[in-house]
């Protein structure tokens, strides 16, 4: 279910890299948790962040839930679309509904990410 092409945290983010650039949004998992996402504040572009700052913050039908830098640099895009269809999050989790790209700074960072057949466990085994 997960692709292999990304890289997955123990909070639910994901990441895929391509040209030295992160692109970042939440797992399937994660927005099956949250249910129906009403509003997404993403991050400004040009901001800088350090593994594990708060990325985004994301509002549902349920709650308020963070979404953590799973890596350190500076933010060079934003997904604008979330905030008028933040239920994209919702419909394509892993697609259409990525939150930022983020230009990383240290190859160090993605050490700790989990690959899609080491986040499946993860979960398998409840956290």
């Amino acid at each position: 279910m997960y692709s292999e092409d990304m890289k997955y945290t123990q909070e639910h983010e994901w990441v895929r890299v391509t040209n030295g650039e992160a692109v970042i949004g939440i797992t399937d998992y994660a927005q099956s948790e949250m249910g129906d996402v009403v509003y997404v504040e993403v991050p400004e572009v040009g901001k800088k962040v350090q593994k594990g700052d708060i990325l985004a913050t994301l509002e549902s039908v349920k709650a308020v839930s963070e979404v953590y830098a799973p890596i350190s640099g500076e933010v060079i895009k934003v997904n604008e679309d979330l905030s008028s269809t933040p239920e994209l999050i919702n419909e394509d989790a892993h697609g259409k509904g990525w939150i930022a790209v983020i230009k990383w700074e240290k190859e160090d960072d993605f050490k700790d990410l989990m690959a899609a057949t080491e986040y499946e466990g993860f979960l398998k085994d409840g956290e």
